[in-house]
């Protein structure tokens, strides 16, 4: 796996990371503060934030961020963390709100509420650590540089699955995370795998390889039921 493609498989994998802005009414001085994302067709991190916010008013000003994901474990600097800088702007794409939340249906409130913004964090350079030693900088635009033939079938792909599949859904739980559940729901694919939610829990499973069309997926979904079930 590339390293752009492991950094990427960081932001997708991970559910929430620490954005910082420069502050408007600290000037000099960066503001962060930590937030649940959900990672677009080409891996850059999309959040709701409130128009009330402390971010929004910074970004308002200066759209120029970070967004810092991390792995979990009890030795920190062992971990693999990705440090993407970059430009934060607000969105209205439709299809960017509904991929967010079906990750986060609760969050449907806040748009209810009014106020709430999308915003997505686009990469100029991306700080990627594997762990101790492994420290590389990296383009932004080679970790988003995705294949595009997913992106458009996500929703189909998702109905198929949902509609016709669950018992594969259901071996793909046990395979790759040794969780049983009864109804798992795909909420999510791209190029380099899928996400599934898994009762209270959201599941991510990663393609040996990066997808470039819906018959790929349809591959790669396929040899996984088979080992599932071998």
């Amino acid at each position: 796996m590339s390293r752009a493609r492991e950094a990427r498989e960081l932001v997708r994998a991970h559910r929430s990371g620490v954005l910082s802005t420069h502050s408007l009414k600290f000037p000099g001085f960066p503001y962060g503060s930590a937030l649940p994302h959900v990672a677009d067709a080409l891996g850059r991190p999309v959040l709701l934030i409130s128009h009330l916010a402390e971010h929004t008013h910074n970004i308002e000003a200066d759209p120029r961020a970070s967004f810092i994901v991390c792995g979990a474990g009890p030795d920190l600097q062992a971990q693999p963390r990705a440090t993407l800088l970059g430009e934060a702007r607000a969105t209205d794409d439709e299809a960017v709100a509904a991929r967010y939340l079906r990750f986060y249906p609760e969050h449907r409130l806040y748009l209810e509420i009014g106020g709430f913004r999308f915003y997505v964090l686009e990469p100029a350079h991306v700080r990627y650590i594997q762990g101790f030693g492994g420290l590389h900088w990296l383009a932004g635009s080679s970790v988003t540089e995705v294949p595009s033939g997913v992106a458009a079938a996500e929703e189909g792909i998702l109905a198929h699955m949902n509609q016709g599949h669950r018992d594969a859904l259901r071996d793909y739980c046990r395979l790759v995370h040794r969780v049983d559940c009864p109804a798992p729901e795909m909420i999510g694919v791209d190029c380099d795998g899928f996400d599934l939610r898994a009762g209270e829990r959201l599941l991510r499973f990663a393609f040996d390889a990066p997808a470039g069309s819906a018959g790929d997926v349809r591959n790669a979904l396929v040899a996984l039921a088979r080992r599932a079930r071998a």
